[in-house]
Order: structure tokens, then sequence, then C-alpha cells
């Protein structure tokens, strides 16, 4: 398990200068801190899209009157939005899942 993190280490340095430049030479942040720190952000976002997609489908489910065309729109809509928030769930837990199982801790320190 060791071995992934020193070939992920040595590809580090290969790709990447030994002390990349910051994004903003003022603070300091550099790209990759910016898009770690937004990852527990993203999870309540899709979690919010999804309630405003199921509550749109539902309501233009209940206003459709019969309509089989905007009731298979709605259903589409719900559909859509379940099977996105499966695809976000399986790839959050199978991420998960392959840092620990081989022991890669820039994955591990990501997904807390």
């Amino acid at each position: 398990m060791d071995l992934i993190n020193d070939m992920l280490a040595k590809l580090e340095d290969i790709v990447l200068p030994a002390s990349p430049a910051p994004l903003n030479p003022k603070t300091g942040l550099q790209i990759g801190t910016i898009i770690t720190e937004l990852y527990s952000y993203i999870f309540w976002v899709t979690g919010i899209l999804l309630l405003v997609y199921l509550l749109a489908g539902g309501f233009q489910l209940m206003f459709a009157a019969g309509d089989p065309k905007r009731v298979q729109g709605a259903w589409g809509k719900i559909t859509n939005a379940v099977i996105g928030f499966v695809i976000i769930f399986i790839s959050y837990w199978v991420t998960k899942l392959i840092g620990q199982i081989f022991k890669i801790d820039i994955i591990n320190t990501v997904f807390k």
C-alpha cells in the first residue's frame, strides 16, 4: 500500500514543481486547497438541488391535469433527479472505499 503512495509522490514531483506557485500571491492560496475546501459544500449543494428538482417534478406532476405529455415530463424530471443523486452517492462511497483499501493519503484527507 505504501508503494501506491510512493508512486503518487513521485508522479506529483514529476508533474508539479517542488513548490507550486500560489494562485493568489497575497494570500498564498493554491488551486488544490480551494478544491479540497469546496468538496464539503459540493455534497450540500447536490442535496439541495435534489430537493428542488424533486419538488419541481412533484408540482409539475400535480398540475399536469392528466395530460400524458406533462405527466411524462414530470416523471422524467423526478427520475433524472434520483439518478443524479444515486450517481453522486455511489461516486462518493466508491472513492472513499478506494482510498481506504489502498490507503491513499490524499483521498483519505479530502473525504474525512
